[in-house]
């Protein structure tokens, strides 16, 4: 096995940073750490840290820690996540990232890292995985034929077209640290780009009005461009409002995902960007 010790945290952080590159390229983790001179275990952890932070979150940081900071939340950093989660953020970001409540708890002066934020949202059971939609193309049932057809071929015009692919649902929370009466039981969560996690949680069952403000959000990060929402949880028909934001805003493409993941488009007449 591969050492790194001798590795200074610069060459470190290149290979790591690299690591992920190969790995994205649909290379193993076996030819990835021949090809970046890293050990297996080194290439696992730099992927775990990409795909539950994204890049930022690959290089190491040096060790030990600053005066004030830790990797544990207090009482009160949870009381600030807690509230926090239940708002929008300031920055108009569709909902909230593991970074942005970290860079939320430093500015009410109770600094963690995003990870300790990670850590602290799976045991809330706020870290739903995504959605595994690419293994729909080559299953031979109607859900994997629908996926070929309609699904897949929108979403890559978006893409070919610089737009944003997002998935996301709702849900309810099942968290067993904290009783019902002072935490909120549901959950819209989107993952964005390289899987990035962004969540909201809410007292009751979101409105037409969570929606609407979720797909804007979303909407206005590429302004001119298109964007697809693959969404699981809510059954989008039966809102005129929400029939209503999407007649107005064309180049917003929302599928809806029926249970078993068995996906068919809310409006599949719309035309392709």
């Amino acid at each position: 096995m591969l050492s790194t010790k001798h590795l200074s945290p610069e060459v470190l952080n290149e290979r790591r940073l690299e690591a992920v590159r190969l790995r994205l390229d649909g290379h193993t983790v076996a030819e990835t750490a021949t090809r970046a001179g890293l050990s297996a275990p080194t290439v696992s952890a730099a992927w775990k840290a990409f795909r539950e932070g994204g890049w930022t979150a690959v290089p190491v940081r040096p060790r030990g820690r600053k005066t004030g900071q830790g990797g544990t939340l207090d009482a009160a950093a949870q009381q600030v996540l807690g509230a926090k989660l239940t708002m929008l953020p300031d920055s108009g970001e569709p909902a909230w990232s593991s970074r942005g409540l970290a860079d939320a708890l430093s500015e009410a002066g109770r600094p963690v890292s995003a990870r300790a934020v990670e850590h602290w949202l799976e045991a809330r059971d706020l870290k739903p995985e995504p959605l595994a939609l690419t293994a729909l193309v080559r299953q031979r049932s109607s859900a994997g034929r629908w996926y070929r057809q309609q699904v897949q071929p929108v979403l890559e015009a978006v893409r070919k077209a610089g737009g944003g692919i997002w998935q996301g649902g709702v849900r309810v929370i099942r968290s067993q640290s904290a009783p019902d009466s002072v935490w909120p039981r549901y959950q819209l969560y989107l993952h964005g780009k390289r899987g990035v996690l962004h969540t909201r949680c809410l007292w009751a069952p979101p409105a037409a009005d969570d929606y609407m403000t979720l797909f804007q959000r979303l909407h206005d990060l590429l302004p001119g461009r298109p964007t697809a929402l693959v969404f699981q949880g809510a059954y989008f028909q039966a809102s005129p409002d929400i029939r209503r934001w999407l007649e107005v805003h064309p180049d917003f493409y929302l599928i809806n995902v029926p249970p078993g993941h068995g996906a068919r488009s809310t409006f599949p007449d719309r035309p392709m960007p």
